[in-house]
């Protein structure tokens, strides 16, 4: 997929005058960042520093996990409410499911080989890595621009945002706290300012006392000074989080 200067503005002429329900916009940012941050990472890891080997294996291991269940959930939940509505429209994104998955267990069995292989091997076997998981990176960045564009104009004109809303909760709910809190860290820091305080208002509003604290103390340390003191405002809980309970 090429992306020149005539089709993006295509896209900005299709967004709707009034923003509508997106079910893609704050997962996928979290998705982008996390995968971004973990390739980086992963090229200047330091093999011979067996603390920080350890680590970048399990970043690996852990977005790996994380794109697994993102499948999973669009499958379940997004992709069947496409193809009630407008048949056909998911059958692209839905193939390159398949090609993803398959790629996730390749990229698990290059893991496993570097986190099996003898210590002078190391630096090959991560460079290797580093390359197949480069290339996962970008065809997902790809996919995520179709689901983005294609799959939300599919919904928006099938779905009203009340019925989106209750797609979106269904699928949050399926969610395990773990994973949750996973794409909270990366998700909010990700977000624009009034995306965060938006996210992050609703669920003071509904979550538990206890469990948004949780949440709160998960995304701090990924957002500067600045923007935890315009989040605190926006939530009328002080600049040192006063109010939480």
């Amino acid at each position: 997929m090429k992306i020149d200067t005539r089709e993006i503005a295509e896209i900005a002429a299709a967004q709707p005058a009034v923003p509508r329900e997106n079910l893609y916009a704050g997962i996928h940012k979290a998705l982008r960042a996390f995968m971004a941050d973990t390739l980086l990472g992963l090229g200047r890891l330091d093999v011979d520093d067996e603390l920080e080997f350890t680590q970048g294996c399990q970043r690996v291991a852990q977005l790996l996990d994380l794109c697994q269940a993102h499948l999973e959930h669009e499958n379940r939940f997004i992709h069947p409410v496409i193809e009630a509505r407008a048949a056909g429209a998911s059958q692209t994104a839905g193939d390159e499911h398949q090609g993803h998955e398959q790629a996730i267990q390749r990229l698990a069995r290059a893991l496993h080989g570097l986190t099996a292989c003898a210590r002078g091997a190391r630096a090959a076997h991560a460079h290797a890595l580093y390359h197949e998981l480069a290339l996962f990176v970008a065809h997902n960045f790809e996919h995520m621009h179709l689901e983005e564009t294609a799959h939300n104009a599919a919904l928006w004109q099938h779905y009203t945002d009340a019925e989106l809303q209750a797609v979106h909760g269904a699928l949050v709910s399926s969610i395990p706290p773990g994973e949750m809190m996973l794409v909270m860290r990366w998700m909010v820091p990700f977000m624009a300012p009034a995306e965060r305080l938006g996210l992050l208002a609703g669920m003071r509003e509904q979550a538990p006392a206890e469990a948004f604290g949780a949440v709160l103390d998960v995304v701090r340390p990924h957002l500067t000074a600045r923007e935890w003191d315009k989040l605190m405002a926006g939530l009328g809980m002080g600049l040192t989080g006063a109010g939480l309970q």
